[in-house]
């Protein structure tokens, strides 16, 4: 234990004489990327392509910048100096997603790229060398682009496909991978990827969102006992999925407002969890009887929300040994049912109106708003509702322009990591924390403009160089000292 927590930065050195919360040596403090947004080499050494390569090849201007991620962070070529620069930070784990064109590249499993497997086989070992434990992502969003042509998730085959490609994973690496998440953010993937914002970029909200939640949900069971059935007895690994939340709360006292936060929650969150962690195993009863009303106003001949049979509510069911948690924001929700109308959509279907809360501080660019609170009682919600499930923060960051000196990004991973800390010590079950980003990296629509990362990345070099910013100092020191100072950091 440190008497005196002493932070030493370019800028200065400043003393911290507050309330020390200590990070308890069992809890594991990482970073985070995903394959798309840092790896490049889109079409090298027998990748295929995938959804993203595909939308922003063919839509030049689809990211605002107009970018890529054809060479991104280069992260394929310079995996050794990557990990030197995690090795740096100290960190316990190193999540990171897999490319699946890059392991499969027509999709199926009856062609495997071996320069794939050298790949993360590398990556993978030289983490273990220099004691860092990978955290690996089955699938961040980067479908192969010939499964999309056959309809991708929202075509229930694809589950198949799903589960050979997760065995591949599982016999090459899993040996020494023993942190598994099946799928990143599947509401993002779901709800964005079908009213056109993120890859596919399909127009079918409140259809093609809801077919496609089936197929990734029961995926994700397939996976899980896949793991159960072959490989969890002389592998000894766990397997979860990792959903993105936000807080929600009424805007006002009255009971419409604060069912529409509960109808929130079901949609937003539930939709994923219910089926997973609750003990009825099946869609929140909340949302399957309001799309069936909505879809039956709407004249559709059945729910637009696909059931499942008892046998696929038996095989989603407790698959999970963990959950992984996503949090950036908390918002206002406000009632807004309406009587149906045609076309259908997702939004008509929750019937809420979003917003954000009244005074709180914002990110640069007011990208989003900072409320470190929300993700204290997430935990808690989570907690309570799931009854003491595993959790472990796999994603939480701020963006910027991508200044070295970052002040707002440090108060930010210590607010939200005491916010963390305070729930554990009220017996939350929550074992991790993973910041995103490890450096900056493509962010979607918003290709090059947002810069999470505790890493610079000069993406006008050819060598895309790294340097480290100030976050990266204070990260350093939170995985050396293991605690984390509750005065306000001015540096």
């Amino acid at each position: 234990m440190v008497p005196e927590f002493v932070l030493t930065f370019i800028l200065g050195t400043v003393f911290v004489n507050g309330k020390l919360y200590e990070i308890p040596n069992n809890f594991s403090l990482g970073v985070a990327i995903s394959s798309y947004q840092s790896e490049g080499a889109w079409n090298v050494n027998g990748k295929g392509e995938n959804i993203w390569d595909h939308l922003t090849h063919t839509r030049r201007n689809y990211s605002y910048d107009g970018s890529n991620g054809d060479i991104a962070c280069d992260s394929y070529h310079k995996w050794k100096e990557d990990v030197q620069q995690l090795k740096y930070l100290g960190v316990d784990h190193y999540r990171f997603s897999i490319s699946w064109s890059r392991i499969l590249p027509s999709g199926f499993s009856n062609v495997i790229n071996p320069d794939g497997i050298r790949y993360y086989n590398d990556l993978i070992n030289e983490l273990l060398k220099n004691g860092i434990k990978p955290l690996v992502t089955i699938f961040h969003w980067d479908l192969p682009q010939p499964l999309q042509d056959l309809g991708g998730l929202a075509n229930l085959k694809v589950t198949q496909y799903v589960e050979d490609y997760s065995r591949i994973l599982f016999q090459h690496f899993g040996d020494r991978v023993k942190w598994w998440i099946t799928f990143n953010e599947p509401l993002s993937y779901c709800l964005y990827g079908y009213n056109g914002v993120v890859a596919p970029a399909i127009l079918s909200s409140g259809v093609g969102s809801y077919l496609c939640g089936k197929t990734l949900l029961l995926s994700h069971g397939k996976i899980f006992r896949l793991y159960e059935r072959e490989f969890r007895k002389e592998q000894e690994g766990k397997v979860g999925i990792t959903v993105n939340i936000a807080w929600f709360m009424p805007k006002t006292n009255s009971e419409k407002d604060k069912e529409a936060v509960a109808r929130a929650n079901d949609f937003l969150f539930g939709w994923w969890m219910h089926p997973i962690f609750s003990k009825e195993g099946n869609y929140p009863k909340r949302m399957s009887d309001r799309i069936e009303y909505v879809s039956k106003a709407e004249n559709f001949s059945e729910s637009r929300l696909p059931p499942f049979t008892k046998e696929e509510i038996k095989l989603i069911r407790g698959s999970y040994d963990f959950f992984g948690f996503n949090y950036y924001l908390a918002q206002v929700i406000q009632d807004d049912l309406v009587t149906p109308y045609n076309p259908p959509s997702f939004d008509q279907d929750v019937g809420v109106v979003a917003t954000t809360i009244p005074g709180v501080e914002e990110t640069e660019h007011n990208w989003f708003p900072i409320y470190p609170q929300g993700m204290g009682d997430v935990l808690r919600y989570i907690h309570k509702l799931y009854k003491g499930v595993p959790i472990i923060i796999t994603e939480n960051g701020y963006p910027d322009s991508g200044q070295l000196s970052d002040p707002r990004r440090i108060n930010y991973i210590q607010r939200h990591l005491i916010e963390v800390l305070k729930a554990k010590e009220e017996g939350v079950n929550v074992f991790g924390y993973t910041y995103w980003s490890f450096m900056d990296d493509y962010e979607w629509l918003y290709g090059y403009l947002q810069k999470f990362g505790l890493f610079n990345v000069d993406f006008n070099d050819p060598n895309r160089t790294r340097t480290p910013k100030a976050s990266a100092e204070f990260f350093r020191l939170l995985t050396k000292y293991r605690v984390v100072p509750s005065d306000t950091i001015d540096c």
